[in-house]
């Protein structure tokens, strides 16, 4: 009878849920040690000289100043400005990387890597620990992560916190539909509309998250 591989073995449902455990039991460890951090969005296939790189590199920088670490995917593009920022501000610069087979690696800006089989157990490191999300242009997986954290505070299983938008030219096309097509349908609400920020700059991304936890404070 054939030896029994490590990959069948573990490819079984019963023993995958030892994995799962494992990543969600390594995540908690790490992640709840490494203080308020904000969660960064974005493309992966962002170039370096693009306005959207700079302003995530920026936006982090700010961040660590105004005491936050900073999350992110742990890949290229938008994830490495945000870590890169983060980095060289002198702040914690976390990176959930995703095994998947286009093989994306962990930055070299990034000071405490986990990598992930799962993207659910990911998703929930996201959201556990991160104090506001920062949506910066991208595509599916960007838009994978804006509209769980959107549809999480309007079924009210979090609790609400800052969702910020950032670039309007970007987002105003996406913005329109749903005002114009969701909304008009009654398929959301208007109270729904005001879960997220869209703002432009850096600056406007802290003060956001300042404000909101001020005012929560207060």
């Amino acid at each position: 009878m054939p030896e029994k591989t490590e990959l069948s073995f573990t490819g079984e449902d019963t023993w995958r849920v030892f994995r799962i455990m494992a990543e969600f039991v390594e995540g908690f460890e790490m992640l709840s040690k490494i203080g308020p951090a904000v969660t960064i969005f974005g493309s992966s296939k962002t170039k370096r000289w693009e306005k959207y790189y700079r302003l995530a590199e920026q936006t982090a920088s700010l961040l660590v100043k105004a005491g936050y670490g900073v999350i992110t995917g742990g890949g290229p593009g938008i994830m490495e400005a945000a870590n890169k920022g983060a980095k060289e501000a002198g702040g914690t610069s976390v990176g959930l990387n995703i095994i998947i087979p286009s093989q994306q690696k962990g930055n070299r800006f990034i000071t405490a890597l986990l990598d992930f089989r799962y993207f659910f157990c990911r998703k929930v490191m996201f959201v556990k620990y991160a104090k506001a999300f920062i949506i910066i242009p991208g595509g599916f997986g960007t838009m994978d992560e804006l509209l769980e954290a959107v549809t999480l505070i309007q079924t009210e299983r979090i609790e609400k916190f800052p969702v910020i938008m950032v670039g309007r030219e970007y987002w105003d096309g996406f913005l329109n539909w749903l005002q114009e097509v969701c909304l008009d349908r009654g398929y959301i609400s208007q109270k729904d509309m005001k879960i997220f920020t869209v703002v432009d700059t850096p600056e406007e991304v802290v003060a956001t998250v300042e404000e909101f936890y001020q005012g929560k404070n207060g």
